[in-house]
């Protein structure tokens, strides 16, 4: 029997590999998949909001493979071979942040990102960008993060456009995206 991760009691962690029309092609150990030649594959972002219209920044825990200590989006992951993506989404921030969320958009359906990590390590990502509002406080797992912070969505949009190299590649990317789209 698979768990919605994808693991059973004799498997690891799989991710769906895509083909260049983001069509699934197969699976691999997610262990397997990111290195220097990373193949495409399915992931998401999230950014998760409060009621206050804030938005939840994390920072990479330190022990991570690749951008530890970057500060980035609420949470990243993958979906499991045949999971329903916003299941998936659900099933992160309860692992990564220890955090219910609800009311889940994918506001950039079509976001495909490739950036190389300082160790060489390169992230090749069709990766649709969610947005959720937190259920609750969070409740950080630190072999994922090392810390967050609760920021008004303006000074997030505003730090990235001073200070983008503090930020992981991909929200370096999504933020504009994401604060033309959520323009009202």
């Amino acid at each position: 029997m698979t768990a919605p991760d994808g693991r059973s009691a004799e498997t690891e962690e799989l991710v769906v590999l895509l083909d260049e029309r983001f069509q699934p092609r197969a699976t691999a150990p997610k262990r397997s998949v990111h290195t220097t030649d990373t193949p495409l594959h399915l992931a998401f972002s999230c950014y998760v909001f409060n009621e206050a219209g804030d938005v939840l920044v994390t920072r990479r825990a330190l022990e991570k493979k690749t951008w530890p200590g970057v500060w980035t989006n609420s949470f990243c992951g993958h979906p499991a071979p045949d999971e329903d993506m916003a299941d998936a989404v659900v099933r992160r921030g309860g692992q990564e942040l220890g955090l219910a969320i609800g009311r889940l958009t994918k506001v950039l359906p079509r976001f495909r990102y490739q950036a190389v990590d300082v160790s060489g390590i390169k992230e090749n990502e069709f990766c649709p960008v969610w947005t959720a509002i937190a259920d609750g406080g969070a409740r950080p797992n630190p072999d994922e993060v090392c810390e967050s912070r609760w920021l008004p969505w303006p000074d997030l949009v505003s730090a990235m456009a001073r200070a983008p190299f503090l930020f992981s590649p991909w929200s370096q990317e999504q933020v504009p995206l994401l604060a033309e789209a959520l323009r009202p």
